[in-house]
């Protein structure tokens, strides 16, 4: 009888295997339709002859999910300016260096 009940565990383990690659893959899926939404709309205003001037700002908020899009986009790569920044002071003069410490100062007052 133990066995048994092992194996009938093994199954729900088995069926909660099956089911978590469908749920990513369902995730996947609607993560594609939504970006790929996004970008259609985006390129629709881009291609529009009507708009003289390309205003960022109306995407933003015209477009769906696109500032949170654009916002978790935007921090997921905050590593990588920061290391950016760290490879470039270097290279700088020392008044340069000088004026990013007075922002940094009176950013954090």
């Amino acid at each position: 009888m133990p066995k048994k009940a092992a194996s009938a565990g093994n199954e729900d383990e088995t069926k909660k295997d099956n089911e978590a690659p469908s749920n990513a893959n369902e995730k996947s899926e609607d993560e594609f339709s939504k970006l790929n939404r996004m970008l259609a709309a985006v390129l629709n205003y881009l291609s529009d002859d009507e708009v003289e001037e390309i205003d960022i700002e109306y995407l933003l908020t015209h477009t769906d999910g696109l500032r949170e899009w654009w916002d978790q986009y935007r921090e997921n790569n905050k590593k990588q300016i920061e290391e950016e920044i760290k490879k470039s002071l270097g290279s700088l003069s020392l008044e340069e260096l000088e004026s990013i410490r007075e922002q940094i100062k009176s950013n954090l007052s």
